[in-house]
């Protein structure tokens, strides 16, 4: 289950628009695709009025269940009126930036959100990279080891390998040795190649330190998954949310951030969903990383996606807002940056998720941050947090063992 943005034109903010803009505009000359932070680009309204004008946000892997993007989806639409197209919900790290550096230019990504380990990935041909920096107004708060220093990219959020599993199940596994039981048979599921997909990485990185490997060694984990291929019980599709809710899948690995809303899914087609942290493994991920596409055919929706996410505000959703506001703000009777500041942040939306918000304990110190949900059994404990470097290791090994298993 993995989740995985494009026309960028130099234009004038016409003021028939957004008559009561803020006295900040963006000038005749302000160049959408290079702008590198919210002054730059003419302040809020006007970055707010030229997405409108764009009009559409070209996203790719982003699953609605997936740390709770329904409910940005939602509001950024509901709010501002641009259309987003999300390509292939179930794709890769890889898949994304493979995205940006073949697709036409009209159908790239405007934003991608990789996994960490990705990073190295994202220069092209030539050496320089896929991005275009941009700083979002809560920059400063951002932990230094997580951004770029000139804004090519940036963390957001995180979570924890989980267990998920169908409570009809005759047995309910407790760790990944439990994976094994003979219960299991054809229908244990990871999110897809771990070469490719950041969640698979971490679980079979989890996978090897619940079977006396390491963060350092990853082969342990590798054997895991042929034992588990070997004894038949190794799903040979990803897992996927379609097939947990079906019980095609009847136990598999996941982030933390996914189970609120892949339990509510299955809620409403009556299928009951649990999620343990494994006794034998308690391993977080990285934060992952947004970074803007330096051709993004929407440059000013990109950076306005970007701003909405990484917002701390504590606020509206979709479901908040009655459509007076939107349409004040079609009419131009109200500023962007107001009905901006109204909404629910990104970083609060991803905690709604069950995700980790990257700006997390700098929100509880503002008493901003929103109550997260609890639908994890047991405790997760002190946690391993896997170093890039480890991770790029790791992906080393698994290029040459993970097709063998």
């Amino acid at each position: 289950m993995r989740k995985q943005f494009v026309f960028g034109v130099v234009a004038a903010i016409a003021v028939a628009i957004l008559p009561t803009v803020s006295a900040q505009t963006a000038s005749a000359d302000t160049n959408w695709a290079t702008c590198g932070d919210i002054t730059a680009c003419g302040g809020m309204d006007a970055l707010v009025a030229e997405a409108q004008k764009e009009g559409a946000l070209n996203l790719t892997t982003i699953l609605r269940n997936w740390a709770d993007y329904g409910d940005a989806l939602d509001s950024f639409k509901a709010a501002f009126g641009i259309n987003i197209a999300d390509d292939n919900p179930n794709g890769s790290s890889a898949y994304e930036i493979n995205l940006i550096k073949t697709a036409p230019a009209a159908t790239q990504p405007d934003v991608v959100d990789i996994g960490a380990s990705h990073i190295v990935d994202t220069a092209d041909s030539a050496g320089v990279s896929i991005f275009a920096p941009y700083k979002v107004q809560t920059w400063n708060d951002i932990p230094a080891t997580w951004k770029d220093s000139t804004g090519l990219w940036f963390g957001n959020y995180s979570g924890q390998i989980v267990i998920g599993y169908n409570a009809k199940n005759k047995v309910a596994p407790k760790s990944f040795k439990d994976l094994l039981n003979p219960a299991f048979k054809h229908s244990v599921g990871i999110a897809g190649d771990p070469t490719g997909a950041q969640e698979s990485l971490m679980t079979v990185l989890a996978a090897s330190v619940a079977n006396g490997g390491s963060l350092d060694n990853v082969t342990p984990g590798v054997n895991f998954f042929h034992k588990l291929k070997l004894a038949g019980n190794l799903s040979s599709a990803p897992a996927t949310a379609a097939s947990v809710v079906s019980g095609q899948t009847k136990a598999w690995t996941d982030w933390s951030f996914n189970a609120p809303g892949v339990a509510a899914q299955a809620a409403k087609a009556g299928t009951t969903l649990k999620y343990v942290f494994p006794s034998d493994a308690a391993v977080t991920g990285t934060p992952y990383i947004f970074g803007i596409n330096k051709n993004a055919p929407h440059p000013a929706s990109a950076r306005l996606w970007v701003e909405f996410m990484m917002s701390e505000k504590k606020g509206l959703l979709a479901k908040d807002l009655d459509g007076q506001d939107p349409y004040n703000l079609q009419q131009g009777t109200e500023k962007g940056s107001t009905l901006f500041n109204s909404l629910m942040g990104g970083q609060n939306i991803f905690r709604l998720g069950g995700a980790a918000p990257i700006l997390g304990s700098v929100m509880a110190s503002h008493k901003v941050l929103v109550a997260a949900p609890n639908v994890i059994l047991g405790t997760s404990g002190a946690t391993a947090v896997p170093t890039i470097a480890q991770q790029l290791a790791a992906v080393a090994v698994l290029k040459t063992t993970w097709p063998k298993i």
